[in-house]
């Protein structure tokens, strides 16, 4: 027995769940062929081998052909995706957590342009800004076909297995109907309250008449879409009311805001530098005002404020879904009362911008979650103890250390600067991004507790390696930033390195060339901007920060508009040169000869990092492998070979080649579980 708050049992309609922690419905692109087939069905499994009580699998699982995905969604419409739910649910179910399932018409919220390339459809012509398909209107056999669509889905999740059903309703086309911001109609599907209302009861009711009464159901909602012409709080909560007379719904799972560009969207799942649990309170007035349970899920990402939400009655169940992606073990380690190893969630929202990016969901600092086929998020005890030297206590080596502690090696990590961190200490420096921190902070805490040998402020040659007597040597000495090319006036620039770490203080007019698209960039605009600096970003890209994620592209557009910081897209910096007190920047594209000049008193460059290679170069020679990476072995999972005399030698992260966190990570964990 235990009186903690998240531990406590609860009852939904008749499901008894365990405790109170579960996983909001989300999309991480982990389908095959629109089936959620070994790696989807193994990240969920693995978050019910946590501990949690539910997990809540697609975001969103779709009900029609004409609803294409957006996001790798899975295709509720497909009877073949009975026995893969099924497999799903069974293996959650071994593990003593419930399973539930969203599903939804995207409507409006996606594009036309792929698979069997259906129109659009939406309640009425209104172009959505994030997915920008121009929808057709919903004529009235749309409408009958999707109703039974939604039935047809709910009935398919009930046959594989699921312990109920959620709604998605902020954004999507069920909601599309009641939302006057989106419901322009004038025939009885539109206009009046009651005749916004027509299409979700229809929906809701044939999913009843499909699956009975005792089935739970629930709601995903935007009580308030927190739009001038959409719903508010008092007509969402009539929503509810009537939702709840006719029996309906079970539950409702509250958001607030809406999601038609990335602003917005940022409000609706905050990211870091932004408010923890910033709807919390909303979701708790909402419980008050009604007779469901209530869910909510909205950067909830430590256990603190979990506890505060259940404690203080806000909520009956709390969604951790991000802090899960970082730690599918978060309740287990509650329950054996070491939640101080819990990995953090740190907010950097890498999770939902790489969907977009590249089509898959991964944690910024567990690289085991998503590949739970090969990566383990449990590190087994090796058979035979090693001596293990890494150099370079950057996010990889800390990272290498980690794993190689918890395989039970003797492990000396070997740092040149005062503190471990490298290039996260530098990005830290941006206010906005300290949450950060959490990546190196936790690592720390976790050599500490495994006893791994940290030696800062030491510089490492390979007289100093030789002397440690190893048996494996990781290289982890990251990058040093490079001068894109220039026909002349390299001496003239600053590395956006120095003005990140303070050794350049600039003002007046300042020039960004953006020759990389990342992070690195953007944090030195951003800091720039709000110091006052009059800023122009000149990037040869036809899109500022190419490389970073919509959501996270919202607070450096913000800082940029706020400043009136001036964007040049598709075009580089050919020569810099002095002329009076001031410098000449010549700039030009890759489309035309013409050129243009900028006078301005300082430019700043970002082209990325260079591997710091050069210890790695004077280690091979005593190396049995000389620093070979069998890439079969290392992509199937298995062990790299050992041959021949002399230690081991690899190199992971940006000391081989410029990449970011997740890869220095990943690196480390594929390179050193199996050492």
């Amino acid at each position: 027995m235990t009186s903690d708050p998240l531990l406590q049992p609860f009852t939904l309609k008749h499901l008894r769940l365990r405790n109170r922690v579960f996983s909001s419905s989300h999309e991480p692109a982990y389908s095959e062929d629109g089936m959620p087939k070994d790696r989807y069905r193994l990240y969920h499994v693995e978050k019910a081998k946590g501990g949690l009580a539910l997990t809540m699998t697609a975001g969103t699982a779709i009900v029609s052909p004409d609803s294409p995905p957006a996001f790798g969604n899975l295709h509720a419409y497909d009877d073949a995706i009975v026995p893969w739910i099924q497999a799903m649910t069974d293996g959650i179910h071994e593990h003593g957590a419930a399973a539930m399932i969203q599903i939804s018409h995207l409507g409006r919220r996606t594009g036309w342009g792929q698979d069997d390339w259906l129109p659009v459809v939406a309640p009425s012509a209104l172009r959505e800004p994030a997915h920008r398909a121009h929808p057709k209107v919903a004529e009235h056999w749309d409408i009958e076909r999707i109703v039974g669509h939604y039935a047809d889905a709910a009935d398919r999740m009930k046959a594989g297995g699921m312990d109920g059903i959620e709604i998605e309703a902020y954004g999507h086309l069920f909601d599309q109907f009641w939302s006057p911001s989106t419901n322009k109609r004038d025939d009885e599907y539109g206009g009046s309250f009651d005749n916004r209302m027509r299409f979700p009861l229809e929906v809701l009711r044939a999913i009843r008449a499909r699956v009975g009464a005792d089935y739970i159901v629930g709601i995903r909602m935007a009580v308030d879409e927190r739009l001038e012409d959409g719903i508010d709080a008092p007509v969402g909560l009539e929503i509810l009311r009537r939702l709840t007379a006719e029996k309906l719904i079970d539950f409702v799972n509250v958001i607030r805001g809406n999601i038609v560009n990335d602003a917005v969207l940022s409000e609706v799942i905050p990211i870091h530098g932004m408010r923890s649990a910033p709807h919390l309170d909303f979701a708790g007035m909402v419980r008050s005002e009604t007779e469901l349970a209530v869910l909510h899920a909205s950067k909830v990402d430590d256990v603190a404020t979990a506890r505060h939400a259940i404690s203080e009655g806000l909520v009956d169940m709390v969604g951790m879904t991000r802090a899960q992606l970082a730690e599918p073990h978060l309740v287990r380690k509650i329950e054996l009362g070491i939640e101080h190893t819990i990995r953090p969630c740190v907010g950097a929202t890498y999770c939902l911008d790489r969907i977009y990016q590249a089509g898959e969901a991964l944690c910024i600092h567990n690289a085991a979650t998503g590949r739970e086929l090969t990566m383990p998020h449990d590190i087994p005890v090796a058979g035979q103890r090693r001596r293990v030297v890494i150099i370079g206590a950057g996010p990889g080596g800390l990272e290498a250390a980690r794993v190689c502690a918890e395989r039970g090696h003797d492990v000396v990590l070997l740092e040149a600067m005062p503190r471990t961190g490298g290039q996260i200490r530098l990005a830290a420096r941006n206010p906005r991004r300290k949450d950060l921190l959490g990546i190196v902070e936790w690592r720390d805490a976790e050599l500490a507790r495994l006893g791994v040998d940290v030696r800062v402020d030491t510089y490492a040659d390979e007289h100093l390696v030789g002397d440690l007597q190893p048996d494996v040597v990781i290289v982890a000495t990251g990058g040093l930033p490079q001068n894109p090319d220039l026909e002349t006036g390299a001496d003239l620039v600053v590395s956006a390195w120095d003005v990140v770490g303070g050794d350049a203080r600039l003002s007046g007019d300042v020039l960004l060339y953006d020759d990389d698209g990342t992070h690195s960039a953007m944090t030195t605009a951003e800091m720039l901007a709000r110091s006052g600096a009059r800023l122009e970003i000149v990037t040869p890209e036809r899109t500022v920060g190419v490389d970073v994620g919509g959501l996270n592209m919202v607070p450096y557009a913000r800082a940029f508009n706020e400043t009136d910081a001036r964007i040049t897209l598709n075009q580089r910096v050919r020569s810099v040169r002095r002329e009076g007190g001031r410098l000449t920047v010549e700039i030009g594209s890759d489309h035309s000869p013409v050129r243009h000049t900028r006078i301005v008193d300082a430019v700043v460059v970002d082209h990325g990092v260079l591997a710091n290679d050069e210890l790695y170069y004077a280690l091979i020679k005593a190396s049995s492998n000389s620093g070979e990476v069998d890439y079969d072995a290392l992509i199937a999972g298995r062990p790299q070979p050992r041959t021949g005399d002399g230690y081991q030698l690899f190199r992971i992260g940006d000391a081989v080649a410029g990449r970011n966190i997740h890869a220095a990570v990943y690196d480390a964990l594929r390179l050193c579980k199996d050492l």
